[in-house]
């Protein structure tokens, strides 16, 4: 298992990922078989179990192109993260990171001694211990790191979190930030295009790539007109809701067009 999502965030511009939360590896697989760059497998709000998001991993690695795994863990949490990092993904985003200290728990948490505290372990990140030295050498160099601003206390400390060594990415978490300013799901407001501002401008400053997510292709503009680098583009629950309806509407208005009638559900 090679990753090199952080050589292409350094060297590429625009690289997109879309957002997984269903639980199992066809999904993971289907959605890597499109193209996207990385595909984000959500285990903060959903109820994905290490096993199976083991075996989500393997389903996008045996998709054709090169789409890579980043797995949004539940927390700041070093036990969570070693076990997640183990598995082997090349990127993890961490969740309400809002304070400097925090995020160099994080980091230490994602890096082998003397650098950090994670513990070594020849599991499958490492080919079971084939390429057990090679991957504890790399490891902390290959991993991409991305952390969610999306408190108010993250707001305020964006500039010293991003300056921080191990932070190589900086996420607006959208509904969580836009409810922390009390404009939930306002992202038209003021408040939230000021807080953004100053997320995009922190990044700007350190060299720092920053993304969000968008489940509705029609903001993909707006986003990038906000001065996002990447984008998360769409959910799979959404998208799925949304080629639903999609599929419902057209057999509706075919009925009717045949029929003359009105389907039951008009």
């Amino acid at each position: 298992m090679t990753h090199d999502l952080k050589d292409r965030f350094e060297s590429e511009q625009h690289l997109t990922g879309t957002w997984v939360s269903i639980g199992h590896p066809t999904v993971a697989e289907v959605t890597a078989s499109v193209g996207f760059d990385f595909v984000l497998i959500d285990t903060e709000h959903t109820t994905i179990s290490l096993e199976t998001l083991e075996n989500m991993v393997r389903a996008v690695e045996a998709a054709p192109g090169d789409t890579e795994v980043v797995v949004r863990v539940p927390w700041n949490d070093h036990v969570r993260l070693k076990r997640v990092l183990d598995i082997g993904v090349g990127g993890v985003m961490i969740p309400m990171i809002s304070s400097r200290e925090e995020a160099e728990s994080l980091v230490e948490a994602v890096r082998y001694p003397p650098e950090g505290i994670r513990g070594v372990a020849s599991g499958r990140a490492t080919g079971y211990g084939r390429n057990f030295e090679e991957y504890v050498g790399n490891a902390g160099d290959s991993l991409f790191t991305i952390v969610q601003i999306e408190t108010e206390s993250g707001l305020a400390n964006v500039d010293e979190i991003a300056s921080l060594d191990g932070v190589d990415s900086l996420f607006v978490g959208p509904a969580d930030l836009s409810a922390s300013l009390g404009v939930f799901g306002e992202l038209e407001s003021d408040a939230f295009e000021d807080a953004v501002g100053s997320v995009v401008g922190a990044g700007d400053d350190q060299g720092l790539p920053v993304g969000t997510l968008t489940t509705d292709p029609d903001d993909v503009e707006d986003r990038l007109a906000q001065g996002f680098d990447y984008l998360i583009v769409g959910k799979d629950t959404a998208t799925l809701a949304a080629a639903d309806r999609a599929a419902l509407r057209t057999y509706e208005q075919a009925a009717e067009s045949v029929t003359g009638t009105p389907t039951q559900s008009d």
